[in-house]
């Protein structure tokens, strides 16, 4: 096994270590209503940074192009309550068909 698959195995060990100190920690305390509040809202508010992230920024710089598009159109297609499948081909469609242009 060379150093870098070592070092992979390592750092998983401590990522799972450090999920599972929040375990140990809390246990079966009750979070105050605040934290639980706050606490729900944060995989909503890290999946909007990443869709953020990989819509309008190229490397390290932002970019206004095709992909914003089509993200535009997909948030049209979620405000109007189509189903979730319609959503993700209307804004890999529209991202596609503008890359073919």
């Amino acid at each position: 096994m060379n150093m870098s698959w070592a070092l992979v195995i390592w750092l998983s060990i401590g990522a799972y270590a450090f999920k599972m100190l929040g375990f140990v920690v809390v246990g079966s305390r009750k979070l105050p209503d605040v934290l639980s509040r706050c606490l729900m809202l944060i995989p909503a508010a890290l999946l909007a940074a990443l869709v953020f992230n990989s819509s309008f920024t190229s490397g390290q710089s932002y970019a206004l192009d095709e992909r914003a598009i089509g993200l535009g159109v997909a948030i049209i297609a979620a405000w109007r309550k189509l189903p979730l499948i319609v959503v993700v081909i209307l804004g890999a469609a529209t991202t596609a068909f503008l890359r073919a242009l």
